[in-house]
């Protein structure tokens, strides 16, 4: 789900050469068959395509039964949709806030809970989330963006609680800055991950079988200091 991201892209590509089948979902119906097609070529068995926004909510249902039908069966599900907004404009207006807050929280709550159950019935699959170091700790320059990822981290959270009992993995992916289109705006540094080094550390982190993966895997001890500096400092200082 949000099959034409370039995490999704680099990490679709890795399982194609696998001999996976696929069903790809997303809202651009050109860019889901550019998608189809360059997965065919690498090897996918076979591929369906999905033409959804995924706000809708109302559609999860019945775009996951169809999945399964053409599937046979889910064994991984990958969500990958997500906007980052605009801070400036959301801190000022409400009405800015609450599209990304459907697009990156609500509208994977409702993908997870079906898909959740679905496993858990199966006892058996991976639900593996893109979430965000964002989500770890508020910061000025993106508290919006960071609540709806922090919030969503805590569902996942929950919802591996309840489910890895039954043989379901809930993989949350917590990327740092990945150089994609959604980041173009922002000036690049060392920091900044291609998208083909964030693909490999989720297949991998899969396979492990992990609960939690920051990638690259710096992040994690980034945000150990971000999380432990005093609340008294940190509301002065500019990130």
């Amino acid at each position: 789900m949000g099959a034409t991201s370039a995490i999704a892209i680099a990490t679709c590509r890795q399982l194609a050469a696998r001999k996976a089948s696929f069903y790809l979902v997303a809202r651009s119906e050109s860019k889901l068959q550019a998608v189809a097609g360059d997965l065919l070529t690498r090897g996918a068995s076979a591929v369906t395509v999905k033409l959804i926004d995924l706000d809708d909510t109302a559609q999860h249902p019945q775009m996951l039964e169809s999945a399964v039908a053409a599937l046979g069966q889910i064994d991984l599900a990958l969500i990958a949709h997500g906007v980052l907004g605009d801070q400036e404009q959301a801190q000022a207006d409400y009405s800015f806030t609450e599209p990304i807050l459907r697009t990156n929280l609500l509208s994977p709550v409702s993908l997870c809970t079906w898909l959740g159950n679905y496993f858990a019935a199966q006892r058996r699959g991976v639900l593996a989330v893109i979430s965000s170091v964002a989500g770890d700790r508020g910061r000025k320059s993106n508290y919006i963006y960071g609540t709806s990822k922090g919030a969503l981290n805590i569902f996942l959270d929950g919802l591996r609680n309840r489910i890895d009992r039954y043989g379901v993995q809930v993989l949350t992916i917590r990327p740092g800055f990945v150089a994609t289109p959604m980041t173009a705006h922002l000036r690049r540094n060392a920091l900044f991950a291609e998208p083909n080094t964030i693909a490999r550390g989720i297949v991998k982190a899969i396979e492990r079988r992990k609960d939690v993966v920051y990638l690259p895997a710096v992040w994690a001890a980034i945000m150990l200091v971000i999380r432990s500096i005093p609340q008294a400092l940190f509301k002065k200082l500019n990130m």
